[in-house]
């Protein structure tokens, strides 16, 4: 019986390791022993990763906003608003590194709503909340206005 060698590449054996390997690669610009085909599906994955972050602010920034407007709980607004506050500086500082993000901020955001929308009536059946969003989805309104006020 013959044993077959299987092959397992440094990015499936250590990934930190594969990631030094690459950096120390493509200083000395030996583009000849780059693993492409990792190092492509990595850099994909960046882009992915920070959609699914704007995408996760966003949709936390509504639920809250709805909550603050639309939820009779004084004690908890101060929770709510806190909660605006950090969503909205993450989202600045994402849209700050990756300005291109602006776009696609516009492009999900009714898929997002969707979603924020379906957790706070979830959570809170006995209060009305709009099927659309009735205040400016402009960017810079989104992260500055005080719609509850």
């Amino acid at each position: 019986m013959t044993q077959v060698k299987v092959e397992v590449s440094l990015y499936e054996q250590d990934y930190l390791l594969w990631i030094e390997d690459v950096v120390n690669k493509l200083r000395n610009r030996d583009i000849e022993d780059l693993d492409f085909d990792n190092l492509i599906e990595e850099i994909e994955s960046l882009g992915r990763s920070d959609k699914r972050e704007l995408e996760s602010r966003l949709r936390e920034l509504l639920e809250h906003i709805l909550k603050r407007n639309y939820v009779n709980m004084p004690d908890c607004y101060r929770g709510w608003v806190e909660s605006i506050i950090k969503q909205r500086i993450g989202i600045r500082k994402l849209l700050k590194d990756s300005p291109s993000l602006k776009p696609y901020f516009s492009e999900v955001f009714d898929e997002v709503y969707a979603d924020a929308l379906q957790i706070v009536r979830k959570s809170y059946p006995q209060c009305y909340f709009p099927d659309t969003w009735p205040f400016s989805r402009d960017i810079e309104a989104m992260l500055n206005v005080d719609f509850w006020e």
